[in-house]
């Protein structure tokens, strides 16, 4: 009888998920939305302890910041490397075979490789100057305590940048279960570490991170050598394919630069206002990272390699069908959403994180910085599935001057809104960049897609 109902599962979700190219997508993301559901409890269990242990206390304001430029620059490189990287990856894989994809890998790897040292050591060399910037309103010891967290948390940069790097070759060949679970790694070594490690204070914090992604750089190593991928980064030159996947990075990396730039200019504001400000615009944001996190990865991961396809091969018909039909859903899924964290978010923040050393003060402040932030999640998705397209289309230009133009709006954003609003005027200029931003990335994409069907 189990054998049965297991049969009569498998037959269902092979009906579900094949067939179409939007049937295969909704597959593959709901394949990365249950992992990464599994993966966001767990996180979640591990922001419940961070929040009873910290509060929002001078340590986890130091953390936050040290944190911002690694995660900066992670977010600049990785980003850019996957938009750049599967679209080119996938067209050689399928034109020229294995082989010509394998040397393509171990090239941009060993490239990528060699930028994400050099910013690592960046980063730790510069520290003194720009942590006197972005932590104005810190005093010395706050300040030395920074520095310190972020000489333990730099090799952070390097480890992630090799997760991301191998995680897209799992997500270019859709094999995307393991890639989707495998972040499940830092939020359970977190929780060990905050448990056991108790007089290590928020250095516990710090040390998991690299944990973690060790335990993540292994998984996913063992997962492409049984595919039979070669994880040395042996140099093959740069060949049209590698100037290619550069031609497209370049654009990336500057708008991913502008994009990220953003949330460090969030957190340097914020930490001109009062003490714990830094904190409570965190806090305020980790309920809404969650959903926004879940759906946009579980998309943005399924869509490109058919995006790529789809490109690939002219099918523009098929292209402006799926545009359509998933920004439709993602409306449909989201605008509820935003509406129930926005009405509902006193009482979630109380559920979530009043306990310990976080007091009702911080419940209610925290509340309003996430109700603004809300606002943001039917355009932040629209926004992902926009953003995949475009860079399927090898049109990341135009992904360089959209940034540009979010990150001239965020600051004004914030400038303006916290004159009336203080630290909650920043999740609500947050919200209004991504409204902004949508409209734009809609018009482009659209423009894009008018001009090639023209062209066949």
């Amino acid at each position: 009888m189990k054998n049965l109902r297991y049969s009569y599962l498998v037959a269902f979700w092979k009906k579900l998920t094949s067939g179409s190219t939007n049937r295969q997508i909704f597959g593959a993301a709901l394949t990365v939305g249950l992992g990464t559901a599994v993966v966001k409890i767990a996180a979640m269990a591990k922001e419940l302890l961070v929040a009873w242990r910290f509060g929002t206390q001078d340590e986890l304001d130091a953390f936050y910041i040290a944190l911002a430029i690694p995660s900066f620059v992670i977010n600049v490189t990785t980003g850019a490397f996957d938009s750049a990287f599967i679209p080119t990856y996938i067209q050689v894989l399928h034109k020229q075979g294995v082989k010509a994809s394998q040397e393509l890998f171990s090239s941009a790897t060993r490239c990528n490789i060699g930028l994400l040292v050099i910013a690592g050591l960046l980063v730790v060399i510069t520290a003194p100057v720009y942590l006197q910037l972005i932590a104005s309103g810190f005093n010395s010891q706050k300040l030395s305590l920074t520095f310190n967290l972020l000489l333990v948390i730099a090799p952070f940069i390097l480890l992630s940048g090799i997760s991301a790097i191998w995680g897209a070759v799992f997500n270019a060949r859709e094999h995307f279960a393991l890639f989707a679970l495998v972040p499940l790694a830092t939020p359970l070594i977190t929780i060990a570490f905050l448990f056991r490690l108790e007089s290590w204070g928020i250095f516990a914090f710090a040390s998991a991170l690299l944990c973690g992604a060790l335990v993540e750089i292994v998984i996913l190593g063992v997962g492409l050598h049984k595919q039979g991928i070669s994880l040395y980064p042996k140099w093959y030159g740069i060949d049209s394919n590698l100037r290619q996947v550069g031609n497209q990075y370049a654009p990336m990396i500057a708008g991913s630069m502008m994009t990220c730039s953003a949330g460090i200019i969030d957190q340097v504001m914020a930490a001109m206002l009062s003490p714990g400000s830094v904190a409570a615009l965190n806090y305020g944001n980790r309920l809404i990272v969650s959903p926004i996190s879940l759906m946009s990865l579980a998309l943005g991961t399924a869509v490109i390699p058919y995006f790529s396809k789809m490109v690939a091969s002219g099918d523009w018909k098929g292209v402006s069908h799926t545009l359509k039909g998933y920004l439709s859903i993602i409306f449909l899924i989201t605008v509820p959403l935003s509406g129930i964290m926005f009405i509902f978010a006193q009482p979630i923040i109380e559920i979530f994180f009043q306990r310990g050393s976080f007091s009702s003060e911080d419940t209610a402040l925290v509340a309003q910085i996430q109700a603004f932030y809300a606002l943001q999640i039917p355009f932040y998705i629209g926004c992902i599935l926009l953003v995949k397209l475009i860079s399927s289309m090898q049109q990341n230009q135009i992904l360089m001057w959209v940034s540009g133009f979010g990150l001239i709006v965020n600051i004004l954003g914030n400038y303006l809104f916290m004159q009336w609003l203080g630290i909650k005027g920043i999740a609500l200029s947050t919200s209004c960049v991504y409204l902004l931003s949508f409209l734009y990335l809609l018009v482009a994409a659209n423009k894009q897609l008018k001009k090639y069907r023209a062209i066949k």
